[in-house]
């Protein structure tokens, strides 16, 4: 049987499996939905398993389909390791590399890491740009890599694949919440000095309808441009600031309020054609993709794991065990 399993249609179930949807599948592969839904239905047939529920709104992954994602997903990274380990191998991997990334998760996130990627890679010169656009013209820009949160649409020449999803919550230092308060519900924050970034002001009409409703209700006390300066007036006593879970890895004087997600906000690794040949960019692609390893943290997952899980998980559990906890 499993002679006829076809990798084209274990990547067209990956994408549809992704986007919840066959037409927003179609749309990114360039095919019809019907061509879509068949190579779906063939797939089903070779693994005599019903993978997806289908309903007007979409589709989701029965059991099966979940653990036929975890395989092909598997499947797809040993494929990327494969080009990786063999393209351009003779080829010195060395020179420069241009890295754009939003300037939260580029100086809390990336930043960390760069140390080690320079002990391993000495002679590549990652050039690390920060920016505030939820898109990067790969084309015309000089970044041969972005971070980015905005998919490029349409475009044969530039690879793209999401990294995972950001959520977004409300923290506050120790001596705010003692001083002033824990709030009891998102209607409290009016009472609060808050803190949010200038990006995610403009960001939010394509948020969850519950972000707007945040921004419509609260008067900030602090509006900024960077996600540093954000991290530093919370962490300082300063207010309380909408930001992203993986602030529970900083190791600053901060803690997760027990309040509902705000958003959950997806993000993409993408770069053009070209670069892919480029041996020391595919290096930097790889680390990065590791960096975001949603089986190595749940930060990233698509499900909302709360800070407060992680911190009262029992002996053993891992990240991935973790479940959403009731919240006010």
């Amino acid at each position: 049987m499993f002679e006829n399993l076809d990798w084209d249609k274990l990547k067209v179930f990956i994408v549809v499996a992704e986007l919840g949807s066959m037409n927003a599948a179609a749309t990114r592969l360039k095919e019809t939905a019907p061509t879509v839904s068949r190579k779906i239905d063939d797939l089903e047939r070779t693994l005599n398993a019903r993978l997806l529920y289908r309903s007007p709104r979409g589709v989701s992954l029965t059991d099966a389909g979940r653990k036929a994602l975890r395989y092909a997903e598997i499947m797809s990274d040993a494929a990327d390791g494969l080009r990786s380990d063999v393209l351009d191998h003779d080829l010195p991997a060395e020179g420069p590399v241009t890295l754009c990334a939003g300037d939260g998760l580029a100086a809390h996130w990336i930043a960390p890491h760069l140390p080690d990627f320079h002990l391993q890679n000495p002679k590549i010169e990652l050039r690390l740009v920060t920016t505030d656009r939820p898109d990067t013209d790969l084309l015309n820009d000089k970044a041969d890599i972005a971070v980015q949160f905005q998919e490029p649409g349409g475009r044969q020449d530039i690879v793209s694949k999401r990294l995972g999803i950001l959520h977004y919550i409300f923290w506050a230092s120790p001596e705010y919440v003692r001083t002033f308060g824990h709030p009891t519900s998102v209607f409290d924050l009016h009472e609060h000095r808050c803190i949010i970034h200038s990006g995610y002001v403009n960001q939010m009409e394509r948020w969850a309808p519950k972000a707007k409703q945040f921004r419509d209700l609260i008067d900030f006390a602090l509006v900024t441009n960077s996600g540093s300066v954000m991290l530093e007036v919370c962490a300082n006593g300063g207010g309380i600031a909408l930001m992203p879970t993986y602030v529970h890895d900083l190791q600053k004087n901060l803690v997760p309020l027990n309040l509902p997600e705000v958003a959950p906000i997806r993000f993409w690794l993408t770069y053009p054609e070209r670069v892919r040949r480029l041996a020391r960019a595919q290096i930097v692609i790889d680390w990065l993709r590791g960096l975001f390893n949603q089986r190595l943290t749940p930060w990233f997952k698509p499900n909302f794991v709360h800070p407060q899980s992680m911190d009262k998980a029992p002996a053993g559990s891992t990240a991935s065990e973790l479940t959403t906890p009731p919240v006010a």
